[in-house]
């Protein structure tokens, strides 16, 4: 704590102003809030499990990708099959991936930049209902 002894022009018993910042306080504080980031920051961590296929780049895909797309006029379309609705998502897309069991497949999904929530989520509800767990996000950087 800062105290000035002595007043102006060498008065004795006159106390002046002191218009020195006190530094204590603050630096008190600071390091109070340093210790409860240090605390919180390791425990606000947690850890996202992430299923990434083994790095081979000899490995050639002549399979050209089936993917949704959805339009921001709410138009959704499975490339390369077509034009679909919700109703009928499930049946395009066993058509257009040719598989025998389409549904352990990853689908993906790419979404206009105007694409209502809304539309994106009733399409990923859709598809969850029919039994496609694996939903990939296709993000393009223009």
């Amino acid at each position: 704590m800062a105290a000035k002894l002595g007043g102006k022009k060498g008065d004795k018993y006159s106390i002046g102003q002191n218009s020195d910042i006190n530094v204590t306080p603050f630096v008190d504080v600071m390091l109070v809030l340093l210790i409860i980031f240090m605390v919180s920051i390791p425990a606000a961590t947690v850890a996202i499990k992430v299923d990434l296929p083994p790095a081979n780049p000899n490995d050639d895909h002549k399979e050209k990708p089936v993917y949704i797309s959805i339009h921001d006029n709410g138009e959704i379309q499975v490339f390369p099959q077509g034009p679909t609705t919700l109703a009928t998502l499930d049946y395009d897309l066993t058509r257009a991936m040719q598989k025998p069991n389409p549904k352990g497949e990853t689908i993906l999904i790419r979404a206009d930049k105007y694409v209502r929530y809304g539309d994106f989520m009733s399409v990923v509800n859709t598809l969850q209902t029919d039994g496609y767990y694996k939903v990939s996000l296709i993000n393009e950087n223009l």
